[in-house]
């Protein structure tokens, strides 16, 4: 059997085979996870919600004290020739960057050199089991740093979580602070009330800003549903009407059960059908 061709990467200023690229030990992203990433839907070949990603990711870098080492419209153009290069029609662009690479320090040089690195992965999004079956989730203790509105790769905290879930038959799990759901371990969580008002912790240091769900909000306003974005407990949650949640790589999805109780009728709802629907037509008009 042939080996699979390899895919092309890319690594500060260069397009090469993801064998071929290589990173220093002595990288900070790898010594101190000091750097922050992006993941970029991919559908049709297109970029799904590009805009609101670039500009998480220039805000992520700006928090840390970091610079871009190239403009978003050119790091656009650099996603866009890997998307073609690898022939991928659906899936993600995953994007690093960090600080730089010198002898182990806290402290970093001012003139420091960013690492920059952007691969695709080929995945199933849109016609997914889930859509239909909803995911569980698990509720878990987050342990997490306070700034968790910045994009890090420092994301030990989540794969625990995700871990515990997993053991548990779980697909995601939801981190509790001082009774209250913050968000998944890499997703936005939502419930949907009795009354039909979507919920969702609004934006600050203990939340990521999600992109999908700035998407999702906006449409949702536009069509007069109502918003609260607000904290929601676990018991809230675990009688709500429905419960969902939103990443880039999900879209969104529907919840249906959390800790092994039922939401709601433990299908997916209409509310989530509506906000799919919405999100799907405006993903698709909207790619680039």
């Amino acid at each position: 059997m042939p080996a699979a061709t390899p895919r092309i990467v890319y690594l500060n200023g260069a397009f090469l085979p993801e064998n071929e690229a290589h990173i220093s030990i002595f990288d900070r992203g790898f010594l101190f996870g000091d750097g922050i990433y992006e993941v970029t839907a991919v559908l049709d070949g297109k970029l799904i919600d590009s805009p609101l990603h670039m500009a998480r990711l220039e805000r992520s870098v700006r928090e840390i004290g970091g610079t871009l080492p190239i403009s978003t419209d050119e790091i656009v153009a650099i996603e866009k020739r890997l998307v073609a290069e690898n022939a991928l029609t659906e899936g993600v662009v995953y994007l690093q960057y960090t600080r730089g690479a010198e002898d182990r320090n806290f402290l970093y040089s001012e003139d420091l050199a960013p690492t920059l690195l952007l691969f695709t992965q080929a995945k199933t999004l849109e016609h997914v089991a889930a859509v239909e079956k909803g995911l569980k989730v698990k509720i878990v203790a987050d342990q997490r740093w306070e700034r968790r509105d910045i994009k890090s790769v420092c994301l030990l905290p989540q794969v625990l979580a995700k871990r515990i879930a997993k053991a548990e038959g779980c697909d995601e799990a939801w981190m509790v602070e001082d009774g209250y759901v913050t968000e998944g371990a890499s997703s936005t969580a939502y419930i949907i009330t009795h009354d039909d008002k979507i919920v969702t912790r609004g934006n600050g240091h203990a939340t990521l800003p999600g992109c999908t769900r700035l998407a999702i909000l906006d449409l949702a306003r536009e069509q007069g549903l109502t918003i609260e974005e607000r904290p929601f407990s676990v018991d809230e949650a675990m009688s709500a009407q429905e419960a969902c949640l939103t990443s880039a790589s999900n879209f969104i999805v529907p919840i249906t059960s959390i800790d092994g109780k039922p939401v709601g009728d433990g299908k997916a709802g209409p509310m989530f059908k509506r906000l799919r629907t919405l999100y799907m037509e405006n993903a698709r008009r909207t790619a680039v």
